[in-house]
């Protein structure tokens, strides 16, 4: 498939460098307004004194910012996260945040982007056979699905790959059949700004550490949102488990024979873990966890018909899950102060939205709007569930939202936005217990 045509990046005032992905060993020229000090996490605790005001003045500005009003419950405590964002998925409304736009490092919640701007370019049935050259340049002590060289897998099994294992090799594969690393990381950069995540600069497109590389709770917010708009993205999100293919071999009589091995989502509000529950109406969306970056998390639930997002990202304390553990505190929080606080900013609709003031709240999205890879998705116009969806090239059907409280994840047909502010999720995560 041949690269789309390139726009001029974004530039401001400040002095342009550029920066070197280690990692990848691929030059990257950063944009002025991107020119961040390598993460780190001996850098300084403290956020800027002056952020982006992007989705409100007070979302500019460093610490908490709430309204508690009358009848609103007071936070919880002991939130330790260097960031952290409580938003309404659906109006757009937010909640209340802490340091919103402090430009840290993301790890693997990048993957949402790389998510967002590539999963509608292939058919999820189209195969590719893995070159050694597809897999260079991983970093060292990536999560891996166990991709091997010169087997051929479909974009289905890649995508399960990317959001269930987080697998740097998956997004490396991806990212060679979309022409490349480095053209990858500018159409995720070209995207973010699309999506007017202006925080977002991408190095290297598995959210590898690499210096310059940052984005924030808002933006990965943001992110997390325009995928969910997408049909794939929710189904892949909330996947629990999958088959995934395994290496070919010869049996006993000299066939040839490909195994299978069962792979899990590391997103443990979806899983579980001996020390933390699933969290009731979970729906995905992404983890990720480095050196620089520490653990982050962007969440998706559903409670009494409100959908909230949710972002943490570095928790100072090093309890074992301690970012889920903060993820999930904020949104009982949100979901007993939802209808009660008044909104300290929202989050902004992309920059395509806000030139359409006249778009009607039932319009059809175009072919990239409902962001079905290639038109070919587990659920489908009827509104069928993914979770009773064949399963295909591997993949368990069991594995979608199905183990959570009984949970299904639904899709309502024609998915749209509202240009004015309002940009309502598609059904996302309307639960029913099993029959």
């Amino acid at each position: 498939m041949p690269a789309p045509m390139k726009t001029p990046r974004r530039s401001l005032t400040v002095t342009s460098a550029t920066l070197l992905s280690l990692a990848l060993s691929l030059p990257v020229t950063a944009p002025a307004a991107f020119a961040a000090p390598k993460p780190s996490p001996s850098a300084t605790v403290k956020p800027p004194a002056n952020m982006s005001t992007v989705g409100g003045e007070r979302l500019g500005r460093p610490g908490t910012q709430v309204d508690l009003a009358s009848g609103v419950p007071v936070l919880p405590k002991d939130l330790s996260a260097r960031s952290w964002i409580v938003a309404d998925a659906e109006s757009g409304d937010i909640l209340a945040a802490h340091n919103a736009h402090w430009r840290l490092a993301p790890a693997s919640t990048l993957k949402m982007l790389f998510a967002d701007t590539l999963l509608p370019k292939w058919p999820r049935t189209t195969e590719h056979k893995v070159a050694p050259s597809d897999l260079a340049g991983i970093g060292s002590g990536s999560s891996m699905v166990g991709i091997k060289e010169d087997e051929t897998y479909t974009v289905h099994d890649l995508w399960l790959g990317v959001f269930l294992r987080s697998g740097n090799d998956a997004v490396h594969v991806l990212s060679a059949m979309n022409g490349g690393v480095e053209n990858t990381v500018e159409e995720m950069n070209e995207h973010a700004e699309e999506l007017q995540a202006l925080d977002t600069f991408v190095v290297s497109p598995d959210g590898y550490d690499a210096p310059g590389q940052v984005s924030s709770a808002y933006d990965l917010t943001l992110i997390a949102r325009s995928g969910l708009q997408k049909k794939d993205f929710r189904e892949y999100c909330s996947t629990l488990r999958a088959k995934f293919p395994g290496e070919t071999t010869k049996n006993k009589k000299g066939k040839k024979v490909r195994s299978t091995f069962e792979i899990q989502n590391t997103n443990r509000l979806l899983t579980g873990d001996y020390d933390i529950s699933q969290y009731e109406g979970i729906a995905g969306v992404k983890n990720g966890n480095t050196t620089n970056a520490g653990a982050t998390f962007t969440g998706v639930a559903e409670r009494d018909g409100r959908v909230l997002l949710v972002t943490v990202m570095n928790p100072e304390k090093g309890e074992h899950n301690e970012v889920y553990k903060e993820t999930a505190k904020l949104f009982d929080w949100g979901f007993k102060a939802a209808g009660k606080v008044t909104p300290v900013g929202e989050l902004v609709p992309p920059k395509s939205a806000e030139t359409d003031d006249t778009a009607q709240a039932g319009a059809q999205p175009g072919a990239n709007a409902s962001g079905e890879a290639g038109g070919a998705s587990g659920g489908d116009a009827s509104g069928q569930p993914v979770a009773s969806a064949p399963a295909a090239s591997g993949s368990s059907g069991i594995g979608t939202a199905l183990a959570i409280t009984g949970a299904l994840l639904v899709l309502l047909a024609g998915g749209a936005f509202l240009v004015n502010r309002r940009w309502p999720l598609p059904d996302l995560v309307r639960r029913r217990n099993r029959p």
